[in-house]
């Protein structure tokens, strides 16, 4: 139970992440011809930024060992600190959205990199955690396209404080994540 509590604990994050993004755009007016297009790219980094972290973080965690565990809680839980802090931090995603919007070749590249570096963390985490690889890869790539699509479709409704107080709470989550596995590595599940 506490393991499918922490693939939740995963997932959900990076759910409301996508949302973010997903209203940002929404908000900055994105065309609807450029919503498939625009998810897409959002899912393709989502799910592809995990793939490396995976792979990071099995070879490390095959090192570490029983380690391995008190790591992934620290990245997790790092992350989720630093997606509590807002300012320039959420002025710069906006920016790298509409960005997005209308990037071509490397730019889309760079950008969704930038946009992904969360997902990446997650990735390394599931790999030090020896998670279900290929369920949380599906998982992130399902999530990521309908939070982008919904996000999107409800940007331009969503004020600008729910759209922090959302950012917020996807760093609690990963904080309380990061808190599961801690329990649940001292519990000997």
């Amino acid at each position: 139970m506490l393991r499918i509590l922490t693939i939740a604990g995963l997932i959900l994050p990076l759910t409301i992440d996508t949302f973010v993004l997903g209203t940002a755009l929404g908000a900055a007016g994105i065309a609807k011809r450029e919503r498939l297009r625009t998810s897409l790219i959002l899912t393709a980094f989502e799910a592809g930024m995990p793939v490396v972290g995976f792979i990071a973080g099995a070879g490390i965690g095959a090192a570490l060992g029983g380690w391995a565990n008190y790591l992934a809680a620290a990245v997790l839980a790092g992350i989720g600190i630093l997606m509590l802090r807002s300012g320039d931090a959420e002025e710069g995603a906006e920016r790298n959205l509409r960005l997005l919007e209308s990037a071509r070749g490397w730019s889309i590249v760079f950008l969704g990199v930038g946009i992904s570096v969360d997902e990446l963390a997650v990735g390394f985490g599931v790999g030090l955690l020896r998670l279900p690889f290929l369920l949380l890869i599906a998982l992130i790539a399902v999530q990521a396209f309908i939070a982008a699509q919904l996000g999107m479709r409800l940007g331009s409704r969503l004020a600008e404080n729910a759209r922090v107080a959302a950012g917020r709470l996807a760093g609690l989550l990963l904080v309380v994540a990061a808190a599961l596995l801690l329990i649940e590595h001292l519990v000997g599940g």
